[in-house]
């Protein structure tokens, strides 16, 4: 049993007990903690994927139907009705959007459900210590499921246009990972938030629908005109990991400095998440 107590002279705890003190600044983040709690994480994980599709009538289906539609929709609209093509033309257009579709659609649904995670675990917040980390962390791993499913789709749809894969495949892990940790990142923060301003459940859907416009999901990278406005882009981290994956699948350019500056942007927002995050973890429990 654990029994979480602020700072202060305590008796030691007696046999079975452990007393957790709460800290007062910028708490170290003892991230062993989350190996000691991976079986937590695996439930919490597997939950998440269940409650998905519990009750569907087409069950997993959606994960595919989800981004295929979408596809045909922008083909429509934005190929046919708008004239955007695919940089190379030997790739059909809704070959390029249901690529750059993949990781989009795998960010955005990580970052609806570890948004408001914390919140929607209230139960769990108020009634047992384990590291708040798990919450948001299992809401992200929940969506590769998502992923997998829709990569496969993708596989036929290449196969049906008789667009052979490239070498470069190898490094699709490397970009599902680059996915994965943008996900959390802005998920830490947008979780510790939402626990002190609950209307950051209400943002969070406006801010997905806007950061996908402003990322290379509809058009390519080279669309984006040069000057400040391509420095912006730069520092939407999903613009290296769209490029990515659509080098990796496609065999289009390289993303280069975006790719880099995608990596330093990632590597900022997870850091800072998580030193935030840790720090507001101790008035989680008073205040959600």
């Amino acid at each position: 049993m654990s029994i979480a107590r602020p700072a202060g002279d305590w008796p030691a705890p007696a046999e079975g007990f452990v007393v957790y003190q709460r800290k007062r600044g910028w708490a170290a983040l003892d991230l062993r903690q989350l190996w000691a709690y991976r079986e937590l994480l695996y439930f919490l994980t597997w939950r998440d994927i269940l409650v998905r599709y519990k009750q569907a009538v087409l069950g997993v289906t959606w994960a595919v139907l989800q981004p295929f539609l979408t596809m045909v929709v922008f083909t429509v609209v934005f190929n046919k009705a708008l004239g955007i093509k695919s940089p190379d033309s030997a790739i059909p257009y809704a070959v390029f959007s249901y690529t750059g579709l993949l990781p989009w659609n795998y960010f955005s649904g990580a970052l609806s459900r570890s948004g408001v995670s914390l919140v929607g675990n209230a139960n769990l917040l108020t009634k047992v210590y384990f590291p708040r980390l798990v919450i948001p962390i299992s809401g992200v791993l929940a969506g590769l499921v998502d992923l997998a499913l829709s990569f496969v789709v993708l596989l036929g749809l290449m196969a049906a246009y008789g667009i052979a894969p490239t070498w470069h495949m190898v490094f699709v892990p490397v970009f599902v990972l680059l996915a994965l940790l943008t996900a959390l990142a802005v998920s830490l923060w947008l979780a510790a938030l939402n626990v002190l301003y609950r209307d950051v459940q209400y943002i969070i859907p406006f801010l997905v629908q806007l950061w996908m416009f402003v990322s290379p999901v509809i058009y390519p990278i080279s669309a984006i005109p040069e000057g400040s406005l391509r420095v912006a882009f730069a520092l939407n981290p999903m613009t290296g990991v769209i490029g990515g994956f659509r080098w990796a699948m496609l065999g289009q350019e390289f993303p280069g400095g975006y790719m880099w500056v995608s990596l330093a942007v990632v590597a900022v927002l997870l850091v800072g998440g998580l030193f935030y995050f840790k720090r507001m973890e101790r008035v989680f429990a008073d205040v959600v």
